[in-house]
């Protein structure tokens, strides 16, 4: 990485800025063919999904992979990656439209929550790793549809934090708990998830091959407006503020 080169970054916090100063480490080059908008949706997700999904999930080749929320900005990028990587992907959504963008995402199997609970449509035993952000009931259920020695990766919990474990059932089918939270990690960590990125991911991501997933784009003076929209939930993918 050069000087003059045009690059996106992990920020610890104060994106809602014109300039900003951030350490090289957590620089990534923008992929040819994307623009300065789809570039300013890639970092968070993409370093989130591949920490999580593939170096603390070790999602491998023919593995199943399990998204929960699939049609926000990181149910994006994981199931394209987890696609790109040769996992036969499932995903819960909220409505039909969502299903229909997670589809044309790559995701295999998509259960509307609101309709079906997905662990009688996806049954025991059936799933490598799971990214849930919803925590509350689906932990138990997670638990279940699991396979032997399958990773289970929490990343928020949107429904509770709080939850019963049956340690037998842990120990039983031999399941790694994990958790991790991307702000607070230190400088030289995210340094090495991105060179990691450099290697494993960014050669994937082109036009024709990624999408960038911007649902809708807002000026900063437009701020309340995107997050009434976000917290809502009634869109897919990113939202990015622009100058």
């Amino acid at each position: 990485m050069e000087i003059g080169d045009q690059v996106c970054a992990l920020l610890s916090g104060g994106g809602y800025a014109e300039y900003v100063a951030v350490d090289q480490g957590q620089c990534l080059l923008i992929p040819k063919g994307l623009t300065y908008e789809e570039a300013a949706a890639l970092p968070e997700t993409l370093f989130t999904v591949y920490h999580n999904v593939f170096q603390r999930g070790e999602l491998k080749y023919g593995n199943s992979f399990l998204v929960h929320g699939g049609s926000g900005g990181i149910g994006s990028m994981a199931i394209q990656l987890a696609k790109l990587a040769g996992a036969k992907v499932y995903t819960t959504v909220g409505s039909g439209d969502k299903a229909t963008y997670c589809k044309e995402l790559g995701a295999s199997v998509i259960i509307n929550y609101k309709e079906q609970d997905f662990m009688e449509i996806i049954g025991d035993n059936k799933i490598d790793v799971i990214l849930d952000s919803i925590g509350g009931d689906y932990f138990a259920k997670n638990l279940e549809v699991l396979k032997p020695d399958g990773h289970l990766i929490y990343i928020n919990a949107m429904k509770g934090a709080k939850v019963e474990l049956n340690l037998f059932k842990l120990m039983q089918k031999r399941i790694y708990l994990s958790g991790s939270l991307l702000r607070s990690r230190s400088i030289l960590f995210k340094k090495n998830v991105r060179d990691d990125i450099n290697k494993q991911i960014l050669p994937l991501i082109k036009p024709g091959v990624f999408k960038a997933n911007i649902y809708k784009t807002f000026q900063l003076e437009e701020a309340s407006a995107a997050h009434a929209l976000l917290d809502s939930g009634d869109f897919t993918g990113k939202l990015v503020f622009v100058l």
